[in-house]
């Protein structure tokens, strides 16, 4: 793609990636394919190749942001689904990511999408704050009809609905070590997930110390900063970046570390990228880069790792549902059915399994509708191979996916975890032994 950046304009780093970024497209719309809103709305505009066309004209010129460019921007699931289907590889996450910084310094967004943007970018990423708004919105789940009439009633209402009844920590998280110390990792303790679901770290921890892995917990580390990262909001985002960075380099630097292991697939992706999202700060670009290469799946470690089989008898029919930031955004495909299946489920994959669930972080709140379209799409889907059991790699997913059937669904990890001696899910009491 042709380029017309001012010379102005390319002394700001982010203009000069971008404007790589738009020279590697050649407009072959292979992406529309594989892009989710393209898929149920038919809009040129609402696939990558045209937001690409949008960000391109709002960026070469030095626009602020539109409504319309809003409007297609905000629908993006940034599921990066885009990417893997791309021949001329499109780095389309880095672009919509400048994007929305963009938008968010040069658009003003009507009152209602201001204060439920602020409030989600000053609840989420604390997990304090979030156990309260979620025990609200329980509390107040039986005033839905009533809450979905008020201005903004509809994304409102989508967080009443997605919000869980919080589940309790159950067990201790070390488990027994079968063999001599193997390795030293840290885990990536977060903010939603530990709130929503603390036996989801419970389990890694288990596993890894039952293999011969010390787990640490670094001082100072919090949210990631994928939440508001992707709201546009860069600033909270790189500073949740450097704290991280801080806290897990002075655990590299006093113990030593083979990894820092991330359990939810979206944060993820958000700290494998640091290096990059960093790259200009002098004072944090090399110790980015170092955090971001030490930084893995936990299904990525555990597949090196070589597990123990299983204490247990397995041979339920899991269907795996790749987040699309494991699939896409990681590019980790086939470590986690293959760990599934050494331990004896029988793994069935998903048809449509590249188009996204709807859950994108906080898209499910924000975009509603469209994330409702996709939940039943993918659940439709699920159901049709008529698993026992769903696994996913991501608390969003599990969550967004959980909403909409009755078939339980559970982290990997935790399946790893009862297979090789810990405790039965949460989600299988009843219905598993």
């Amino acid at each position: 793609m042709q380029t017309n950046f001012s010379l102005t304009a390319l002394l700001d780093p982010h203009m000069i990636e971008s404007e790589k970024i738009l020279r590697a497209c050649v407009h072959c719309g292979f992406c529309t394919a594989t892009c989710p809103t393209y898929l149920l709305l038919g809009d040129e505009l609402d696939s990558p190749r045209g937001r690409i066309y949008l960000i391109k004209d709002m960026l070469e010129n030095e626009k602020p942001a539109s409504e319309k460019v809003v409007m297609h921007v905000d629908r993006c699931l940034s599921c990066l689904s885009c990417m893997t289907t791309c021949p001329s590889g499109v780095n389309y996450m880095h672009l919509v990511d400048h994007a929305r910084t963009h938008i968010a310094k040069t658009y003003k967004r009507p009152l209602v999408d201001r204060v439920l943007r602020s409030m989600l970018a000053s609840v989420l990423p604390y997990p304090k704050r979030l156990r309260l708004a979620l025990l609200s919105a329980v509390a107040v789940r039986p005033m839905r009809k009533w809450i979905a009439r008020l201005p903004g009633g509809a994304r409102l209402a989508a967080m009443v609905d997605l919000a869980p009844v919080l589940k309790l920590r159950r067990f201790a998280p070390q488990g027994s070590v079968l063999q001599g110390r193997r390795g030293r990792v840290t885990i990536l303790t977060g903010c939603a997930q530990q709130v929503i679901d603390p036996n989801i770290n419970d389990a890694a921890i288990r596993l890894l110390n039952r293999h011969g892995i010390e787990v640490t917990s670094p001082r100072g580390e919090g949210c990631c900063g994928a939440l508001v990262h992707h709201m546009g909001y860069e600033e909270s985002a790189l500073e949740a970046a450097r704290r991280n960075v801080d806290a897990w380099t002075r655990e590299l630097d006093e113990g030593g570390l083979d990894a820092i292991i991330v359990t939810a697939s979206g944060c993820g992706t958000t700290v494998k990228d640091y290096g990059f999202m960093l790259r200009e700060d002098k004072a944090y670009a090399r110790k980015a880069a170092r955090i971001s290469a030490l930084a893995q799946d936990i299904s990525e470690y555990l597949y090196k790792l070589q597990l123990q089989g299983p204490v247990r008898t397995t041979g339920q029919i899991v269907a795996y549902h790749s987040a699309c930031s494991m699939q896409h955004g990681q590019r980790i495909a086939d470590q986690p059915k293959s760990l599934l299946t050494q331990m004896g489920f029988v793994v069935r994959d998903v048809p449509e399994s590249h188009i996204c669930c709807g859950s994108a972080g906080t898209y499910n709140i924000l975009q509603p509708e469209i994330a409702d379209r996709l939940r039943l799409r993918k659940v439709a889907n699920i159901e049709k191979i008529k698993p026992h059991i769903i696994a996913s790699g991501n608390l969003g997913c599990i969550t967004q996916i959980g909403a909409g059937t009755a078939i339980p669904i559970v982290h990997t990890v935790e399946l790893l975890d009862w297979a090789t001696g810990g405790p039965l899910p949460d989600a299988m009491e009843g219905r598993f032994s």
